[in-house]
């Protein structure tokens, strides 16, 4: 078995930190550490959620690994699993992290941080493998001083997995509001319960607090790449909003906004775990290009289950985007096979007899195909950018980007 190859010279626990939050404190917290290598695989066995799809589709899926000339095909194992202890440690440090002075901005800042309703907790996945996938000797590094080393960075990079999560999380308030929705995550929106006022000001409270915990880093670079990325998520919004007939119906427009609204976080954050681990600038760039491609993949499924999905499974409507005017790629490649269909689109889908015309010619297009097709295309430069890494014998950062190349698959194979 995989598990017991990468395991069988770890000890059958593992210490992981400190529950208090690493964003915030002052000090770093005292770390028992039994292997240095436990450090990077806290979990991995246990219940991961994974909501991407039932086990069957993700252990038929099978990928090898070429090492120093040698290689190891074995089957996958759940990436979710691999980090679920560190999970559930952020899952109740964001929750401790959200907590406000006005107990009513305080309900609303941690309700999508409530156990049960925290989402897929994927951004947070993909940053604690990186970690690991990155936790290589670096040149002149003194062995003595690489445990201690290695707890702090450990700390300061789950603190990027909680700033990621809660600039996310914002983001999904803010858009609720300007979706007008009424579900998110399966559950009632915020807006729908609280109002748009207090939805905004708990989207805006989650941004100040990432502030706070991104500040605490004291890494001017790391600061810039996750300022950029509020910018980059502002940006797309407004250019959903404001945008020409024209631009609706480019392919190009399209990747740029997706890019701003999905992908610059994730790409950017990984790029912030390569940073803090004192990465070369190859290597930072391999890891953004790394999330720049599983972002691009995964808003291309979103944007493709937008159509195939129901509403229970999705979470949240179907056929939303379409229904509020947002083209997206499946209906933009069915253009490219009918023409007829921008006209359609350019009378802005107020009649619902419009939006069963679109769907017609999407059905008779190969749009759908298509759009899955382009995702696989980035999910495969995403895996590419994993396989570029420079090579470690180490069984623990080996198997943490077999988990990071099985996430390009997962993504592409989910049906919610």
């Amino acid at each position: 078995m995989y598990l017991r190859l990468a395991l069988r010279n770890l000890s059958s626990k593992t210490r992981i930190l400190s529950t208090s939050s690493s964003c915030f404190s002052k000090t770093l917290p005292e770390i028992h550490q039994q292997h240095r290598s436990l450090l990077l695989l806290p979990k991995v066995f246990g219940g991961g959620d994974t909501s991407y799809g039932n086990s069957h589709s993700f252990h038929s899926f099978r990928f090898q690994v070429q090492q120093g000339g040698s290689s190891l095909v074995e089957e996958p194992v759940d990436p979710f699993s691999l980090v679920a202890d560190e999970l559930s440690l952020i899952g109740n440090r964001l929750r401790g992290m959200v907590v406000a002075e006005v107990p009513k901005l305080a309900s609303a800042a941690e309700y999508f941080f409530k156990m049960g309703v925290e989402g897929k907790r994927f951004r947070p996945t993909v940053l604690l493998l990186m970690a690991s996938a990155l936790n290589v000797s670096l040149p002149g590094s003194v062995p003595d001083a690489v445990a201690n080393f290695s707890n702090e960075l450990r700390t300061r990079q789950q603190c990027i997995a909680e700033i990621t999560e809660m600039i996310h999380v914002a983001s999904l308030l803010h858009d609720d509001v300007l979706d007008d929705a009424d579900t998110r995550r399966g559950v009632r929106s915020l807006n729908f319960l609280m109002g748009n006022k207090l939805s905004v000001l708990a989207g805006d409270f989650l941004l100040s607090r990432a502030c706070v915990a991104l500040a605490s880093l004291k890494n001017t670079e790391v600061v810039t790449l996750l300022a950029t990325v509020v910018e980059h998520l502002v940006t797309g919004e407004t250019m959903q909003m404001a945008s020409t007939s024209e631009q609706r119906c480019s392919m190009d427009q399209y990747m740029q906004k997706t890019y701003y609204k999905t992908a610059s976080l994730i790409a950017n954050s990984c790029k912030a775990i390569a940073l803090l681990a004192g990465q070369a600038t190859d290597v930072a760039m391999l890891a953004y290009n790394y999330g720049r491609n599983l972002g691009l993949a995964y808003q291309l499924i979103d944007d493709v289950l937008d159509f195939t999905g129901t509403s229970a499974s999705l979470g949240k409507g179907s056929l939303s985007d379409i229904r509020h005017g947002i083209i997206t790629a499946p209906i933009l490649f069915a253009i490219e096979e009918f023409p007829q269909l921008q006209e359609v689109i350019n009378r802005g889908f107020s009649d619902p007899a419009d939006v069963d015309l679109a769907l017609e010619y999407l059905g008779k297009s190969r749009g759908i195909q298509r759009a899955k097709e382009l995702a696989t295309e980035h999910a495969n430069l995403a895996a590419s950018a994993i396989n570029s890494l420079p090579q470690s014998d180490d069984d623990n950062v080996r198997i943490s980007r077999r988990a990071l190349v099985d996430l390009t698959h997962i993504v592409i194979t989910r049906t919610k």
